[in-house]
């Protein structure tokens, strides 16, 4: 990128699934260097502490790298549309819940909000789902979402497909070639991956 050319806006929401944070956290961190990022946070993810980590910490951490304090409530991502505020944003991850919401066109949390918000611009809007019934009540949700105008995906793959054979997360590496892609308005393809903890397992016995 030229260094006067100014960098693309994005969206970045936090959903809660406590579990993937931190290979979200991991993936925002290397678009902060490309684009400037504003962090968004679900109700629950903003002030759940779990055995993953204390809430506070995890925004902390987020509003540090990118340089400003999140997006936390309705009425704060409500302006989002009328200032055409991102020119891409991104929900990762992107719970069962947020997945329902978005698919039924419910607006009642900071996410969907945002979401909502975001898409009457016409810009692309990226979902990195992670969900343990994304292939039972969810999946319904995830096809409608698949159909609609300026909403694509990270592409995802079952996480433990033998402990969780219902569970569906985002492969979280894929982000900003997924991200790059929504730009041009593509779905990055192949959409479903290779179960994912098995081509860890793969990986690790081919080294």
């Amino acid at each position: 990128m030229n260094k006067t050319e100014k960098k693309a806006v994005i969206g970045y929401a936090f959903c809660a699934s406590f579990c993937t944070l931190s290979r979200s956290f991991k993936e925002m961190c290397a678009l902060a260097d490309e684009y400037e990022v504003y962090p968004v946070f679900s109700e629950k993810a903003r002030s759940c502490d779990t055995r993953f980590g204390k809430a506070d910490e995890f925004v902390s951490a987020v509003e540090k790298v990118c340089g400003r304090e999140a997006i936390t409530s309705v009425e704060q991502a409500e302006r989002i549309g009328p200032l055409a505020l991102f020119d891409a944003m991104i929900i990762s991850p992107c719970t069962g819940n947020t997945l329902a919401k978005l698919a039924k066109g419910i607006t009642d949390g900071t996410v969907t909000m945002a979401a909502k918000a975001h898409l009457r611009n016409g810009r692309p809007l990226l979902i990195a789902p992670a969900s343990n019934d994304a292939l039972s009540a969810g999946l319904e949700n995830i096809a409608a979402l698949i159909q609609r105008k300026n909403i694509f995906f990270v592409p995802f793959g079952q996480d433990d497909c033998f402990a969780k054979p219902n569970s569906l997360v985002a492969d979280f590496t894929l982000t900003a070639d997924a991200l790059k892609s929504a730009f041009e308005k593509r779905q990055l393809q192949p959409l479903l991956q290779y179960p994912l903890k098995a081509r860890k397992e793969n990986k690790g016995s081919e080294a």
